[in-house]
């Protein structure tokens, strides 16, 4: 596949392995999410700042938390699920699309990791919560539909609410494994991501042809 016909999926994965790479190479990863992560308390709370510290407005955090990941590891995986999903959804979407998915899953995850801990101060950071919402997507696009019409739901709704369900169990049994093993993942924020990216699915692919 051809980098220019993907040009916004793209850019979000350089400008995200540009900052990463940069604060974790210089040793600087505990300090960016102190200064720019996503921290449920800060949307719930004046948060007492030192005079010293300068931090991201609450209100960007989702946005630079983003850009922000644990190590090469977490990078590589978050990059590779960008590419897969976000390419993909490109082609069907268009760049136009991608933004929006990728941007405003940005805020579900936050806010539903916000929803379940609203008086944690612990730093969400990493970019799986707005590459899940391209995952949504993109399994909406491509998933072929095996789901029969169940009562009033048509097959198409009872498909997206299998997905929606599959995607948060998955998370959920992630997010308790990963607890009990000392490496807590932001289950909520995946499973809020995910399911905006299969909210707006098919309304973005009906703008984007519109007026085909």
């Amino acid at each position: 596949m051809k980098t220019s016909q993907t040009p916004v999926t793209v850019a979000i994965a350089v400008a995200t392995v540009v900052v990463s790479a940069l604060i974790t190479l210089t040793g600087n990863e505990n300090w960016a999410a102190v200064v720019a992560g996503f921290m449920p308390v800060r949307w719930s709370a004046e948060v007492a700042i030192p005079p010293d510290l300068w931090v991201m407005p609450a209100l960007l955090t989702p946005l630079s938390a983003a850009l922000i990941h644990a190590g090469f590891i977490h990078l590589g995986f978050n990059m590779l699920m960008l590419w897969v999903c976000g390419s993909g959804s490109e082609r069907a979407l268009g760049g136009r699309g991608v933004a929006i998915l990728y941007l405003v899953g940005a805020y579900a995850a936050a806010a539903a990791q916000w929803a379940i801990e609203p008086m944690s101060e612990i730093p969400m950071v990493g970019a799986s919560g707005a590459v899940s919402a391209l995952v949504g997507a993109y399994s909406l696009l491509y998933g072929r539909p095996r789901a029969r019409a169940i009562g009033p739901f048509s097959a198409r709704t009872v498909h997206v609410l299998w997905l929606a369900a599959a995607w948060t169990i998955l998370n959920l049994l992630i997010g308790v494994l990963s607890a009990q093993a000392g490496m807590p993942i932001a289950a909520a924020a995946h499973i809020g991501g995910f399911v905006l990216g299969l909210a707006l699915a098919r309304p973005l692919l009906a703008l984007r042809w519109k007026d085909a």
